[in-house]
């Protein structure tokens, strides 16, 4: 078993959760990898290199996730077969919690069911106000991006196990999305997921986190972000050509079913390439009709919505508006896990989460390595 961890800037609290985790179980492997952190952190590597550690180096920052990456190439390549624990350097897992985590991936392995095991906090308490709403926004981005609730989307004490690991390097990201791209991908590739809890532990009011709740929440929404764009342009498109087709010919459910065909080709395009990023190779033809039966069933929606709305006497625009805004969450859900479903690895494992918290509470480059691993 290794526990991995990313390090940009460490406080002496690192060397000091290194120390705890190796006398708590001297087998357990520890790869700590500095994110490029400088040479006036280097004393604190040197510490956690002594204590045993291996340690890899960045010579420039390039992410949180570029740092994990790392250092899973680096467990795959020299201890294969090894399952892994990533905790935060930051101070915010107790040792008690991250040695909870391996026994959790062994019960899992015993039961034929390997998940990935999150460790996830409550945030009751006294919680700094950043991590607080940081977590509050990711959650609910995370909940309309992914289609399935967790309570912790921002936690970096995280069980992967070996089968897994291979995939989880595959996610895209450099930075703090990586971690996000991970649980946002998980479900759609047959990847199970569960959580344990974890104390909620904040040094310093949280002063060593790097996470910046504004900008890196603005990360873990860009999947929605590019759907509500490439939506607000078919709507737009869509609207367009109805009240063309319509002040043309003066027929309106022939100029919706027109004006929905046009949009929807438009749409589907700029979903499969930039949404969904589906391979450019392959799939298209199951994309596309998946895609048709869609977009029959929202235009007999649409068609539905409009013609009671204008037949009360709401103008055509406001109706279509109060359409479109009814179908977005739907058309999202269903494409994300319907439509492109196969822009994603797959893999044999049935897809599950589990939610069981409990409420306790406490307040790439070039990389160089030394040191030991076990």
């Amino acid at each position: 078993m290794i526990v991995l961890i990313p390090a940009y800037e460490p406080r002496p609290c690192l060397s000091a959760l290194v120390a705890e985790l190796l006398a708590a179980d001297p087998e357990l492997g520890v790869v700590v990898v500095d994110d490029g952190s400088g040479a006036e952190f280097s004393a604190e590597f040197a510490r956690v290199s002594a204590l045993g550690a291996t340690v890899l180096h960045h010579h420039r920052n390039l992410g949180k996730g570029a740092a994990l990456k790392s250092g899973i190439r680096h467990i795959r390549d020299e201890h294969p077969g090894q399952d892994v624990v990533t905790a935060d350097a930051d101070g915010q897992h107790t040792v008690r919690d991250i040695l909870r985590l391996p026994d959790e991936l062994r019960a899992d392995a015993a039961s034929g069911a390997p998940a990935l095991v999150l460790g996830c906090r409550t945030f009751s308490g006294n919680v700094p106000w950043r991590s607080r709403i940081g977590n509050a926004s990711a959650r609910t981005v995370f909940r309309l991006a992914a289609g399935w609730s967790l309570s912790d989307t921002q936690t970096g004490l995280r069980g992967i196990p070996a089968d897994l690991l291979a995939w989880v390097e595959a996610q895209p990201g450099d930075r703090f999305e990586f971690e996000q791209n991970v649980l946002l991908r998980a479900r759609r590739a047959g990847v199970a997921a569960r959580e344990v809890a974890i104390e909620t532990v904040y040094l310093e009011g949280n002063a060593s986190s790097h996470f910046r709740p504004v900008v890196d929440s603005l990360r873990v929404a860009l999947p929605l972000i590019r759907f509500t764009g490439s939506s607000l342009l078919a709507f737009a498109v869509d609207t367009v050509a109805l009240l063309v087709l319509v002040a043309l010919t003066g027929w309106l459910i022939p100029a919706i079913v027109a004006a929905r065909a046009i949009s929807a080709s438009v749409n589907f395009a700029v979903n499969r390439r930039v949404v969904f990023r589906a391979p450019s190779e392959g799939g298209m033809r199951g994309q596309a009709v998946r895609y048709a039966m869609l977009a029959i069933a929202l235009l007999a929606s649409n068609i539905v919505w409009i013609e009671g709305l204008t037949a009360i006497g709401i103008p055509l625009i406001l109706a279509k508006i109060a359409t479109e805004a009814v179908l977005f969450v739907t058309s999202y859900g269903v494409q994300r896990s319907f439509v492109f479903r196969s822009a994603e690895l797959v893999s044999p494992a049935g897809a599950r989460h589990s939610s069981r918290i409990a409420s306790p509470t406490r307040m790439d480059a070039d990389v160089i390595s030394n040191g030991r691993n076990s």
